[in-house]
């Protein structure tokens, strides 16, 4: 983002940083404390999550003196610590749209639910909403979007998150008039269609993470997820439900995404895919029909064409998201948002043979795993959206292990937020 550094410096000899509000420190959420307590000309002011010892551990790592956090529980006490400079620490997530000094409000918690809530009250609020939930986002993105637009405040995915940095290629490319082939991002290990907190567990706790989160990312939820949310910011879409996710290198993409009567491995262009072998990085395909553009790139090494890479060799997660903060506030634009509508859907599919009257679990737990596929044929099927996954789902028929989980075969015992935020988008759309 050309020049930000320099708006964030005025921003910081005005004295008026940006009020950030942080929702959920976890890994991420503390990581993105402690970048921006380095920068300029912004302030993670308030932060909620409900172990309130997490919050304190974020500041405390951050470098923040601990004299000047205070924990609030009302919109009015936690607005007079910030104003007078100070941080704040609450159990309470509502705060963080409630309170008049914030400007944006970044939802770090992963939870489709309660980000597709957190995000919609903070719309309703008048201020800017990054999502570091991109299963929110991929859920209910389109109807909080046309919110957002609505109420003029942003809504925008994260930076540095893999969404938004494929997003910063294509955005690069599609303004310099390429023809973009293909998106997709590398996957860092095997796909693991069984994959759960147990088998993941040993390698999570070597790595330092949920094994959840990594049993998500084995059986390959998070990764049709990203792509979904790729998928709805350009139009682009799976060349086949669940996507190829071929093996190769980074020189090798431009060979892989050629059709296959040109020798490649894809049957059309604008697609999105993944490859394993080129995490942690995210990648453009292109191409031009100008002999003097495939000149000028094969002079500048990029290959010998027709197709050629760009590359982007890492992602930074919520080291990235004070970027996206700040373009939102500064610049009143998204870094990725649901611009094309509804493009993919990430359908629920059996783990294991699931029988009636049992309760589905969550994404990277024993029971469901996400698959990406074109949302019109996804609506035919009638499929249930992994982002409406939750413990109160029940079962009403058998589903064998690999087929896709069908609204009809399921009943939701309890109302949420994210399934009523839905039959309002379905509505809608």
């Amino acid at each position: 983002m050309l020049g930000m550094n320099r708006r964030l410096q005025k921003l910081e000899e005005s004295g008026k940083p940006i009020q950030v509000a942080l929702i959920g420190a976890g890994q991420m959420g503390k990581g993105m404390m402690s970048q921006i307590e380095g920068m300029k000309g912004m302030k993670v002011s308030l932060t909620a999550d409900i172990n309130l010892q997490n919050v304190h551990d974020g500041y405390h790592k951050a470098g923040v003196a601990a004299d000047s956090i205070k924990e609030a529980s009302e919109a009015t006490e936690a607005n007079d610590i910030i104003t007078s400079g100070g941080y704040v620490a609450t159990s309470h997530a509502s705060l963080a749209y409630e309170t008049d000094a914030i400007d944006v409000v970044v939802d770090a918690t992963g939870v489709p639910n309660l980000g597709a809530e957190l995000a919609w009250n903070t719309i309703q609020h008048g201020k800017h909403i990054v999502m570091l939930n991109v299963e929110a986002d991929i859920t209910v993105g389109a109807i909080l979007y046309k919110e957002a637009l609505d109420k003029g405040v942003v809504y925008t995915g994260s930076a540095g998150d893999e969404p938004g940095a494929v997003m910063e290629l294509y955005d690069f490319a599609d303004a310099l008039g390429f023809d973009v082939v293909a998106l997709g991002k590398g996957k860092n290990n095997p796909l693991n269609l069984e994959s759960n907190p147990d088998i993941a567990r040993d390698e999570a706790i070597r790595k330092g993470a949920n094994p959840k989160m990594l049993a998500s990312f084995q059986d390959g939820t998070k990764t049709m997820v990203e792509m979904n949310a790729v998928a709805n910011a350009t139009g682009y879409v799976p060349d086949q439900p669940g996507m190829h996710g071929h093996v190769g290198t980074v020189k090798d993409l431009p060979s892989i995404f050629r059709k296959v009567e040109d020798g490649g491995k894809i049957s059309k262009h604008g697609i999105v895919d993944y490859v394993n072998g080129v995490a942690p990085g995210v990648f453009a395909i292109v191409t031009s029909d100008k002999p003097e553009v495939k000149h000028e790139l094969t002079y500048l090494s990029m290959g010998e064409g027709p197709h050629y890479v760009l590359y982007r060799p890492y992602h930074l997660t919520s080291l990235e998201t004070p970027l996206s903060v700040a373009k939102a506030f500064i610049d009143r634009e998204p870094t990725i948002a649901p611009y094309a509508g509804l493009i993919g859907e990430t359908v629920t599919v059996a783990k294991r043979d699931l029988k009636a009257g049992e309760y589905l679990d969550g994404i990277g737990e024993f029971t469901v795993y996400g698959k990406l596929y074109e949302y019109e044929e996804a609506k035919s099927m009638n499929a249930l959206p992994i982002g409406l996954v939750h413990r109160a789902v029940r079962m009403k028929n058998d589903v064998a292990k690999g087929s896709v989980i069908t609204y009809a075969d399921v009943e939701a015992e309890k109302d949420t937020f994210i399934w009523d935020l839905r039959a309002k988008q379905d509505e809608m759309f």
